[in-house]
């Protein structure tokens, strides 16, 4: 069992494993045990009901979070032509011209997010390898392949707050829903978002209870259980929520 520090310990003392927490009070002390001398980001784990073995229990969609997640987001895009012209114009940081394919190729991977035209996926294609192990291959079903006509309106969802979710092999998502400085209201809406995208996403294959855990913790802090029910009942209306399966 890994030894755990000093802040570690004093932050799981304030916390009661044997209690289901209302969401909200969840946040307060994931912030409370937040112990980190950086701005903590604070993840929301959910364990659902599928058997991500089958394709038709896969859980992946997007949503924009009402508050974002108080970073800088940094977009690359695969254009050229006008729809390169575009994505400038939008405010992406990089566009993936074959100067820049040729350096991500020598392994460079210093963005966030990575959005494509489909014109562009042969090229962006050869970068799997690179790319689909951190999670920033263009795919249609996370919305991040689009017509270049679309790519202004991505690219400002994008720096906005835009999360991909997706279920992992364990049948489990981890989604970051801001940092330990935002007030507990605006924590509050990003989860109710997330979990009314989650609770929107669920296959039509999947049986029985479909969110079955949830936990909440900042970065290296304490995992903080909270009453799944009253999770999936969260509300929030400032948000947008994309369906890329439908």
């Amino acid at each position: 069992m890994a030894k755990r520090g000093k802040k570690y310990k004093e932050a799981f003392q304030k916390i009661d494993r044997n209690k289901l927490y209302e969401p909200k009070e969840a946040l307060e002390l994931t912030k409370e045990t937040a112990y980190a001398n950086f701005d903590s980001t604070i993840e929301v784990h959910v364990r659902l009901g599928v058997d991500p073995r089958h394709a038709d229990q896969q859980v992946r969609d997007v949503v924009v979070l009402p508050h974002g997640l108080g970073k800088k987001v940094r977009v690359l895009v695969f254009a050229e032509g006008e729809g390169a012209s575009a994505a400038a114009k939008a405010g992406a940081d990089f566009i993936a011209d074959d100067e820049m394919i040729k350096k991500i190729q020598n392994g460079w991977t210093d963005f966030d997010v990575a959005i494509a035209t489909p014109s562009m996926m042969g090229k962006a294609g050869r970068l799997g390898r690179i790319l689909g192990p951190r999670g920033l291959m263009p795919n249609p079903k996370a919305g991040t392949v689009v017509a270049e006509e679309d790519l202004p309106d991505v690219i400002n969802q994008a720096k906005a707050g835009r999360v991909e979710f997706r279920v992992d092999k364990t049948a489990n998502i981890h989604t970051p829903i801001g940092k330990a400085s935002f007030d507990v209201d605006k924590l509050y809406e990003n989860m109710a978002a997330l979990m009314d995208a989650i609770t929107r996403a669920r296959p039509a294959a999947a049986k029985g209870t479909y969110i079955r855990r949830v936990t909440l913790c900042a970065t290296m802090g304490p995992g903080i259980k909270v009453d799944p029910r009253l999770a999936q009942a969260m509300t929030a209306d400032n948000y947008i929520w994309y369906n890329f399966n439908s």
